[in-house]
């Protein structure tokens, strides 16, 4: 039997942002918007849906007087994140 995908991460841009989370320990919003390619609309309403499912920490300030989103995983994104690459591994292993 297959494990079970998490649904909130198997969004190609949810997962991207994670990826990318998951490497550094922070990221701003225009750092994951250039290396996701995703437009700012659809990059929020991601970013918004990982902060409400607890993946993520969002914080939002100012750097001078330019408007700052800061984006960290949180323990419970990393252990899903862990979770999602060992489901998918097995889906991997199953066809060969």
């Amino acid at each position: 039997m297959f494990p079970k995908l998490d649904p909130l991460l198997h969004s190609e841009l949810r997962l991207a942002i994670v990826s990318l989370l998951a490497g550094v320990e922070e990221a701003d919003f225009n750092y994951l918007k250039e290396h996701t390619g995703a437009t700012s609309g659809n990059l929020s309403v991601q970013i918004d849906k990982l902060a409400e499912a607890g993946y993520i920490s969002v914080e939002k300030g100012f750097k001078g007087k330019m408007p700052r989103t800061t984006c960290k995983i949180t323990p419970s994104g990393t252990e899903a994140f862990r979770n999602y690459v060992k489901a998918l591994k097995k889906y991997l292993v199953a066809g060969k």
